[in-house]
């Protein structure tokens, strides 16, 4: 008998069990240390009559003992461990899942220098935003690494939207991720969800193998697709926001008393008899901070910020503060907006509407005859707001146009021009862009688009807010500048240098040459750049790109400063009611008031909460600009084959795109043009092939409206050129080139 046929199971032609299968594979792998085998090399190998399924399932259970290891491709290898080699050739990473589009995903990993690239097959259950443990080997021939996910460690959401099916006997909930997910859901308790219903679903139970379909609860039901109501409700959860609150937690917002005791106000500074008022948007429920003036006896002027007293009614670790916390921001839609807290605390007990009096945290601060702070007072406050102002109102007493209280709001808008000026004298930069807004219908459907008129009475409460924001992360860095005090800053970073020498290079093709030699030129560089755009509107163009150099503001208890503001100390303290942030702010601030208090959190928890806050805030904001896209997207809906006069706002090898005067953007497809187009290497202008015209980033242009794909929410337009091109024997119309083709 021949050596490979001692070596061959002697369970050959049988069905194994499961124990007997994966031993059966662990000797063929140790037989075959170096070899690489997928399930159906080794079914054929050891001649059995389990089938692949079975194999698979072998594999995946000795992989989980460490046993053998994956290697990319369906394969799987020997393990160092397995094979008596060294253990430390095991690496293990933590990190976050980024997945692509075709199901595979990138584990960014602090400590790596690549991303780790995990096909679909080895990611089990970990989805978009999980935070994973992975183990990461870079296969033979190959640079960069690849893995396999060990344990999801933390899901990034549990609820999902989906599209129901039933069954006669059960139903499943299909969820739209790449590839699509099927929920095994009891709807016992939904006798009106229908079959084809959108839902939001809960996944209770994740499986082990991905093999598996996990099980879960619908939550939600929102009916038949393709209604902007249910596209705005997807937007939110698909940014892992729950779109209501856990029945305890309304409980507990229920039972909070409206009355507030004489002894509660007896605790407090008592400031109801001062001047106090707000001003918001019009239709702003929520009042969160307002504002108050009297003058002392010495000649000087006392102003007061007064912040909702949230944690009042917040209590730490309560049912409401769990909630508000996961939730950490109220998520501003163009149609909607869905509160961090209930509808209780956020629009009546913590917002300070007129006429009633409110419990406050305040910042009270006195200036002298030359606008120079010479005293301040942090603490908690009684406050009764005599009037709520909108912006257009407090912009009338602004212009001398008189009314209620125009004489103190002229006054707070000397000291806020004087904080101003000194703000952008000590390199704070203004970033002011266009704000897209929207008029909607009574059903929600957008009837006009256009840019917010940004007026002094909005700087005016800004440049307040930003006052007590600064001075509070100051106080606390000053008491703590023995031994740190952990608090919670507004953290901003110095622009990324390559970045800002791209955008230095753009400009100077548009005709704006900058110095970008220092971090203090770059800002004074983006303030001439905002003056520069009342002059020269495609300039506008390049203001996002400005930001985009920038590091995005985030949350953290290790103090930078906030370079975009010039300030060395940085907080957000007054906006309690829609960020968590502002919560944890004022507890801190709280337990440190007075001479003898001393509080000190423990800073790596705070370091994990300010982590969680900077990431809803970050899904936030992707929610509410894929908001504004889809009503862009409705609005134009209605204006195909329309023409608009707009500026190119971007160059790439399939076309260029379009803004329309800072409201909409589409992209004109090379394919539609009746010449080929080269595309210079910096992507800042673009060629004619026949006409040898030469268009740039910024040139006007104009178009008609040729598709709008709501489910996409992507717009196409024309161009509608003036001049002739030149016909070109034997051209082939409608193709592009790059300008990196091979000459």
């Amino acid at each position: 008998m021949s050596k490979n046929r001692k070596n061959k199971s002697k369970k050959t032609g049988q069905k194994l069990s499961a124990r007997q299968l994966r031993d059966e594979i662990l000797k063929l792998f140790k037989r075959n240390p170096k070899k690489l085998l997928n399930p159906k090399q080794i079914s054929r190998k050891l001649k059995i009559a389990n089938n692949t399924d079975s194999v698979q399932d072998a594999l995946e259970k000795l992989a989980e003992h460490k046993d053998i290891r994956p290697a990319g491709d369906y394969k799987f290898k020997l393990s160092q461990d397995a094979s008596g080699g060294d253990r430390r050739d095991a690496k293990y990473y933590e990190g976050l899942v980024d997945m692509t589009r075709s199901g595979d995903a990138y584990i960014v990993c602090e400590g790596l220098e690549n991303d780790v690239h995990i096909s679909a097959r080895f990611l089990h259950t970990a989805m978009n935003g999980d935070k994973v443990k992975i183990r990461v080997w870079t296969p033979p021939g190959r640079r960069k690494p690849e893995g396999e996910v060990e344990a999801v460690l933390e899901r990034a959401r549990d609820h999902f939207i989906g599209t129901l099916w039933r069954y006669p006997k059960h139903a499943v909930v299909t969820i739209d991720l790449v590839p699509p997910i099927d929920v095994e859901v009891d709807i016992s308790g939904q006798p009106s969800a229908s079959d084809e219903d959108r839902v939001v679903v809960r996944i209770d139970e994740w499986p082990e193998s991905h093999r598996h379909n996990p099980k879960g609860t619908v939550t939600t039901v929102l009916g038949k697709a393709g209604s902007s109501d249910i596209e705005m409700k997807t937007i939110l959860v698909n940014n892992g926001f729950d779109l209501e609150f856990p029945e305890d937690v309304m409980r507990e917002a229920e039972y909070l008393p409206a009355r507030i005791s004489q002894e509660e106000i007896s605790r407090r500074l008592d400031i109801r008899g001062v001047t106090t008022f707000t001003v918001d948007p019009e239709d702003a429920k929520d009042f969160d901070d307002a504002l108050s003036i009297r003058d002392l006896e010495n000649g000087e002027v006392e102003i007061g910020v007064h912040i909702a007293d949230v944690t009042h009614y917040v209590k730490e670790g309560t049912p409401l503060d769990k909630e508000a916390l996961s939730r950490s921001t109220s998520v501003y839609l163009v149609d909607r907006v869905l509160p961090m807290l209930p509808e209780r605390l956020s629009n009546d007990l913590c917002s300070l509407r007129p006429n009633v009096d409110r419990l406050a945290f305040s910042a009270i601060f006195v200036f002298n005859k030359n606008m120079k702070i010479v005293n301040r007072w942090f603490g908690k406050t009684v406050i009764h707001s005599d009037q709520r102002f909108t912006y257009e109102q407090a912009q009338e007493r602004l212009d001398g146009k008189g009314g209620a209280f125009a004489e103190e709001v002229q006054r707070l808008g000397k000291i806020a021009r004087h904080l101003r000026k000194q703000r952008y004298k000590n390199g704070a930069i203004n970033f002011e862009t266009d704000e897209v807004k929207f008029r909607l219908d009574a059903d929600g459907a957008p009837v006009e688009v256009y840019v917010k008129e940004r007026k002094e009475a909005h700087m005016l409460i800004e440049d307040f807010m930003l006052l007590a924001n600064r001075e509070v992360a100051s106080f606390i860095s000053m008491k703590g500048r023995m031994e740190e005090i952990p608090y919670v800053y507004r953290i901003h970073d110095e622009p990324d240098p390559d970045k800002v020498m791209e955008l230095s290079r753009f400009a100077r093709e548009m005709g704006f040459d900058m110095n970008v030699s220092s971090p203090e030129s770059i800002a004074r560089e983006y303030n001439r750049l905002a003056r520069e755009t009342e002059k020269r509107p495609e300039l506008k163009l390049l203001s996002p790109l400005a930001i985009r150099t920038m590091s995005k503001a985030a949350y953290s208890s290790e103090n930078i400063g906030h370079y975009g503001l010039g300030f060395s100390h940085y907080t957000h303290f007054t906006s309690p009611i829609r960020r968590y942030s502002d919560v944890l702010a004022h507890r801190l601030l709280e337990r440190n008031l007075g001479s003898e208090n001393v509080y000190r959190t423990n800073k790596a928890y705070l370091e994990e909460q300010c982590k969680h806050i900077s990431k809803k805030e970050r899904n936030a904001i992707t929610a509410e600009r894929e908001s504004i896209k889809y009503k862009q997207v409705e609005y134009i809906e209605k204006h195909i084959g329309e023409e608009f006069d707009g500026f190119i706002s971007g160059i790439m090898d399939r076309g260029f795109f379009v803004e329309l005067k800072g409201l909409i953007e589409g992209m004109v497809p090379f394919e539609t043009l009746d010449e080929p187009f080269d595309v210079a290497d910096s992507r800042l202008r673009m060629t004619g092939v026949y006409s040898k015209k030469e268009y740039k980033m910024g040139q006007q242009v104009r178009v008609r409206i040729a598709r709008a794909d709501l489910a996409k929410r992507q717009i196409e337009m024309e161009w509608v050129r003036e001049e002739a091109v030149p016909a070109n024997g034997g051209a082939k119309a409608g193709r592009s080139r790059s300008g990196r083709r091979k000459r």
